[in-house]
């Protein structure tokens, strides 16, 4: 689990939380049952509604991924592809078949690889393993999507909430009782507080998260892609070591790599 993100979340919620009751507030009066079936009801409503079962059924799942920790370390797979372009260059790109079958590397890695030994063109390769990150990209743009909708629908759900609350005060004002009509207008102006606090401490920063997640596995499948087409053209692995590391983070790139 990446710990950092959940640890995050919970400080901005106990954050708001805290203020509040220093200014006096009670943390029951935050409490609004109809309000969250109005906000967070609404919003899953309509979230249905603009996108298909295919890619809701999978909103589980991605969630999962924004909350685990998995990045790749660029300067392990440099390594990999260090060691197999010694293997590539000592005795023939036929001896990696051995090799990618005893490892349990990247399928990326493996794919391509395999159109090396293959025989395939480097340009054919090439525009296969682009086309693998063409789709791995519209993947994750479609559940990136999901969340951002729920944090554009949600704040406006927020609003309809609280209109329909203050619909219910006017309709009281005759009762005469002030102090239960300040309570009830407080009591509407929640729905704004879940629709706003929702969209601004949930599913957008989940959007976020998973528009960074998108990133960094791009760089990575780039940097694989650029490993795979120089040990097809039989490339020193010296200098498949140093193009590679210029995928590396700042602070990775004056370390040395080590030798298989």
């Amino acid at each position: 689990m990446d710990f950092s993100m959940i640890i995050s979340m919970i400080f901005a919620f106990v954050m708001l939380i805290m203020a509040f009751v220093l200014d006096k507030g009670h943390v029951a009066a935050l409490l609004e049952p109809t309000a969250a079936m109005i906000v967070i009801g609404g919003t899953i409503g309509v979230v249905g509604m603009s996108f298909p079962i295919a890619v809701l059924k999978n909103v589980p799942k991605v969630i999962g991924i924004a909350f685990r920790k998995h990045k790749e370390d660029r300067q392990e797979i440099i390594e990999v592809f260090y060691k197999i372009a010694n293997l590539a260059r000592t005795n023939g790109l036929l001896s990696l078949e051995t090799e990618l079958q005893s490892n349990d590397y990247d399928p990326f890695i493996k794919d391509g690889l395999q159109l090396v030994m293959d025989g395939t063109d480097p340009e054919i390769i090439k525009k296969i393993l682009e086309t693998k990150l063409d789709n791995m990209e519209y993947r994750h743009s479609k559940g990136i999507a999901v969340f951002e909708a729920a944090g554009g629908y949600a704040p406006t759900l927020g609003i309809i909430g609280t209109v329909m609350g203050l619909v219910h005060v006017l309709g009281n004002l005759s009762g005469g009782d002030t102090g239960a009509l300040a309570g009830s207008i407080a009591v509407a102006f929640i729905a704004t507080l879940y629709g706003i606090g929702t969209a601004n401490l949930m599913w957008l920063p989940i959007a976020n998260k998973l528009k960074e997640l998108d990133t960094d596995e791009l760089v990575t499948k780039n940097m694989m892609m650029d490993g795979i087409l120089m040990i097809q053209e039989g490339g020193n692995p010296a200098l498949i070591v140093e193009r590679l590391k210029g995928y590396l983070d700042d602070e990775k790139k004056g370390e040395e790599i080590r030798e298989q």
